[in-house]
């Protein structure tokens, strides 16, 4: 059965959030044994000393919301963000480059994030799936796979609307089992996070993961 908490990472990613709600977020984190916290770059240090006494890994985002900056900036980001002791990178694909057909750019923006990543991070790529076809969201799937991508993963929380279990299912398809797929915007409760996982989502990202392991504390099946 899966450990709940495991596939959770715990999410404050709001412009106006403040540190003591990342400090918050962090004692959370390692009281429920979430698998990271993910928050903002200018937070990494924070969180990273919160959080050293505990197995929680800190998850910061690229390119966050729009992914539109180039690779480089991309490159730089996560450079700085490990140095910085992030071990977790969400970056958010090239929509534009994407829903121009430009592939080729698409695919060389994530290599760049995960060659900068290479053996001191892992990485997931954000597709914002709201913003896309069926067809661009396995063109991106399988993009990211073959830029050496660890995750994919649906949605930034901040367009225009999260995580389905369609768009779980068709990214599970598209990338197999040898990536991981985190499902992410809209998830607050149990339920959700259990559909999302039958879909076939690995990892969780969520603002609730307190809510939702509270909704476990009666359940002896995790």
């Amino acid at each position: 059965m899966t450990n709940i908490a495991t596939t959770i990472d715990h999410t404050l990613l709001k412009p106006e959030s403040t540190e003591s709600q990342v400090v918050q977020l962090c004692k959370e984190a390692a009281e429920y044994k979430f698998a990271s916290v993910c928050i903002n770059p200018t937070w990494v240090e924070t969180a990273v000393a919160q959080l050293a006494n505990s197995e929680v890994k800190v998850c910061t985002v690229i390119g966050f919301p729009l992914g539109a900056s180039t690779l480089e900036t991309k490159a730089f980001e996560t450079t700085d963000a490990i140095s910085k002791g992030a071990s977790e990178i969400d970056m958010v694909i090239n929509i534009s480059a994407l829903k121009s057909g430009n592939t080729a750019l698409v695919k060389k923006d994530i290599e760049a994030v995960v060659n900068a990543a290479k053996g001191k991070a892992i990485v997931k790529v954000i597709l914002e799936t709201c913003l896309l076809t069926n067809e661009e969201k396995e063109t991106a799937s399988r993009l990211s796979k073959e830029a050496g991508a660890d995750f994919v993963k649906t949605s930034t929380g901040f367009s225009t609307g999260g995580a389905t279990i369609e768009d779980v299912k068709l990214m599970r398809k598209t990338v197999g089992d040898e990536l991981g797929v985190k499902a992410s915007g809209g998830i607050r409760s149990l339920e959700d996070v259990e559909a999302m996982i039958e879909a076939g989502a690995t990892r969780i990202g969520a603002s609730s993961g307190v809510k939702i392991m509270q909704g476990l504390s009666s359940d002896s099946d995790y």
